[in-house]
């Protein structure tokens, strides 16, 4: 044990800015929020936490090209970041028009009616391909891999910086599902249902354009 932990001591401050990095990366407002805002209040906390949980397993698809050096090569070429950048952009803007032109009458504060509408596949289908599309996170891991974690850290250690961001992305996202779906908030957003599926669709196409403009230099 003392040997792994001498091992590892020139690598503490590393661990402990990826650490905080990560923490802050998943917190920051953006598209991976509102998808996980608008499953968790308008079908249910299933929903809300499968969501969560593709949006924590997207993040290994980043951390796998980071550690093989792709995400130098994806963001150095135009067509690949370009692929990434407007698949991204279109899957938010068209969940978003789907939330915006919403016209369902059933209440937010019956889960099990809604559940229906979105199984917890589809859930965490939606979160992961939201993730895994965000040309902003392919990014975030580009500057990660190359001006924070060392060329010569270990392997096992670039892993486990990938688990400290997948777990980050999980706690944070599955707290946000589970207070959004508390019975008293679920029913405070029934009297404004409407109102805030149109502002949810109108951040998700904001979040689309947004994406769609993004450069990767």
């Amino acid at each position: 044990m003392d040997t792994i932990i001498m091992s590892l001591t020139p690598y503490f401050a590393e661990i402990l800015s990826v650490a905080v990095i990560a923490v802050f990366m998943a917190v920051s407002p953006g598209a991976d929020f509102i998808m996980v805002t608008r499953n968790s209040i308008f079908y249910s906390r299933s929903a809300g936490l499968y969501s969560a949980l593709g949006v924590s397993l997207a993040i290994w698809i980043h951390v796998a090209y980071s550690i093989a050096g792709m995400a130098v090569i994806i963001s150095n070429s135009i067509v690949l970041f370009s692929i990434i950048k407007y698949l991204g952009a279109a899957y938010l803007i068209y969940i978003g028009w789907k939330t915006f032109r919403s016209s369902s009458k059933t209440e937010i504060d019956q889960p099990q009616e809604h559940a229906k509408q979105l199984t917890n596949w589809s859930a965490f289908k939606v979160g992961f391909i939201t993730n895994a599309l965000n040309p902003k996170t392919t990014i975030f891991f580009l500057s990660l891999f190359t001006q924070v974690v060392n060329p010569q850290t270990p392997l096992f250690l670039q892993i486990f910086y990938g688990a400290i961001i997948s777990c980050a992305h999980l706690l944070w996202f599955s707290s946000v599902s589970v207070f959004l779906s508390q019975p008293a908030l679920l029913n405070k957003f029934n009297q404004y249902k409407g109102k805030i599926e149109k502002v949810i669709g109108t951040l998700l196409i904001g979040f689309g354009l947004k994406v769609a403009a993004t450069t990767a230099g």
